[in-house]
Order: C-alpha cells, then sequence, then structure tokens
C-alpha cells in the first residue's frame, strides 16, 4: 500500500483500502478466508499423500468469467482475520500433517500474509495465484515462498481481456513468473517425490481456444528448459460463474482439442510436468467454501 491507494497487483486501482474502500478485487485490508484444510487435488507432488494445506483467500484481480472458485472470487464469503489470527489457522493446518501450506490466491492481502509469515514454517509454502502479479509485490515475498504455482492463463491478450479485463495479462504474467523463478531457481523435491521448492506453471485449456493453449507452451518452451520448472496443462475446464454468457465457454474440452495440447507439448519437447484424464473435469473437485478450518 501507499499513500496513493492499492498498488498490490498490478491494477494499482488506488482504492484506499485501510480506510474501508474495495478495490477491483473487492477485498478489503484484512484477509477473508472461506476454507483452511487439507486438499488432495494439486498436482502430485504437492498434494502427496496427506494433502496440501489450503488457504483459499476470497476476492480476486483477476475475476475471469469462467473462475471455478466463482463463489469466493466474485463475492467475499468466508471469515475475516486478523495477521495473528491467520497465523493461528494456518498453525493449526501445519499441525494436521499437510505436506506444505498452500495460499490460494494471497496476492491482495499481501500486507496481513507477510505478518502472518514473519516467523518461518515447518513445511514449505506455496504461492498459488493466477498469475497477474506486480514485481514489487512478489519480491517482499523472497525468502519466505519456498513453491510458486501461478498460471499463465494467456498468450493471446484479447482473450485476456475479454474474459479477465487484464490486456496486459501476457506481459505481465511472463514478467511475474521470471521474478518468481529468481527467487526458487530450478525445482527441488525430497526423497518422497515431493516438491520443496521451485515453480510450477499451470495452463488451463478453454474450449475453442486451442491456439492460446499452443502459444502458452510456446512461450514456456522458449523460456526454460529441462530442469529448471515444470509445467502443467489442465483439462479440467467445466463451465462455472458467467461462462455461460460466451458461447464457446459452455461446454468441456474434446478429445480432439487436449489431443493437440498434449501433441505441442511433445513438439517444443516440454517432458517436465503433468497432464490431467478426462475425469478431472468435474464440479468434485470444487471445495465447498463453507469456513472449515477457519475458526
Amino acid at each position: 500500500m501507499t499513500d496513493s491507494g492499492c498498488n498490490v497487483c498490478p491494477r494499482g486501482c488506488g482504492a484506499n483500502r485501510a480506510a474501508g474502500e474495495k478495490g477491483f478485487c473487492s477485498a478489503g485490508l484484512l484477509p477473508v478466508v472461506a476454507r483452511a484444510a487439507a486438499h488432495y487435488w494439486e498436482e502430485p507432488c504437492i498434494s502427496g499423500e496427506r494433502g496440501s494445506g489450503a488457504v483459499f483467500f476470497s476476492g480476486c484481480a483477476l475475476k475471469c468469467v469462467y473462475c471455478q472458485n466463482y463463489q469466493i472470487s466474485y463475492q467475499i464469503i468466508g471469515t475475516e482475520l486478523t495477521p495473528s489470527r491467520l497465523r493461528e489457522v494456518i498453525d493449526r493446518l501445519v499441525d494436521t500433517g499437510v505436506h506444505n501450506i498452500n495460499l490460494v490466491n494471497p496476492t491482495h492481502y499481501r500486507d496481513a500474509i507477510l505478518e502472518a509469515l514473519e516467523k518461518p514454517l515447518p513445511v514449505p509454502v506455496v504461492y498459488n495465484c493466477g498469475g497477474y502479479e506486480s514485481i514489487e509485490t512478489l519480491r517482499m515475498f523472497d525468502g519466505i515462498i519456498d513453491i510458486y504455482l501461478p498460471d499463465y492463463k494467456y498468450s493471446d491478450d484479447s482473450l485476456a481481456e475479454r474474459f479477465s479485463c487484464a490486456p496486459d495479462y501476457s506481459e505481465r504474467a511472463g514478467e511475474a513468473i521470471f521474478e518468481m523463478y529468481r527467487q526458487t531457481g530450478p525445482y527441488k523435491f525430497d526423497r518422497d517425490g515431493l516438491m520443496r521448492s521451485g515453480l510450477i506453471v499451470r495452463h488451463l485449456m478453454l474450449p475453442g481456444h486451442v491456439e492460446n493453449t499452443v502459444g502458452a507452451i510456446r512461450w514456456f518452451a522458449r523460456n526454460f528448459v529441462k530442469g529448471e520448472a515444470k509445467f502443467s496443462l489442465m483439462r479440467q475446464y467445466i463451465p462455472c460463474g458467467n461462462a455461460d454468457r460466451y458461447p464457446e465457454l459452455t461446454r468441456r474440452l474434446t478429445e480432439s482439442e487436449y489431443a493437440a495440447a498434449e501433441q505441442s507439448l511433445l513438439d517444443f519437447g516440454i517432458e517436465d510436468g503433468y497432464v490431467q484424464d478426462v475425469e478431472s473435469a468435474s464440479d468434485a473437485y470444487v471445495p465447498q467454501f463453507d469456513c472449515t478450518g477457519v475458526f
């Protein structure tokens, strides 16, 4: 925050959140948490057997029309926590035996989260975000975050503008991902196959937009070599939120669309990463935002 207002994300909307104003993200100053519990549906190296300790924050600086967490990204649902209470929630989650603490969409609550994490945790900390990040904000987390789990949603900024009101998305996300890699360096795993530090770049494939996905794969291949970062090609799209307003987004992916994306991974020589099977496209994997684990 600055005297001129909020500049936590690339929008720099200028809202005086300390005085109760809400920014583009719809959030106030204190974090609102909708769920804090073991989560088993991240990449295998994150979820492991005991789950990832996912802390889901409400509000969002992107507000994608098809968001699978629409209930909390567009609305402020959950419990408002002071930094000290947030730390209590995190510590309690660590005590359940989760492999890591997974901060889901944390950006707009930067200052409170930094305060909550002043004392290091005994498990890795994951920064799970939409990729639309401020370099200044990310640098504040240098030495605190062990694993970055950003999206690279769009290589086509016309889609970024249409679906996420972010016409500068590809440039901002690219810069942010480079900063994340600068902080973590090449990924590291423990003897059980769990990631201890590093970067996984996610891309959620959208129906009707194979070229956007090919562009995202191309971008990753041009900027990372084997052993540096992992790429996760996500097949889990289902129509959510306001997707029904966009004809091409009202269906799931076809077999041929996802097969074309997998072929692009091969064509660009990307072997480091993950793909998903057709069963991943199910609302069964959308968490219940019922304040589980928040007290």
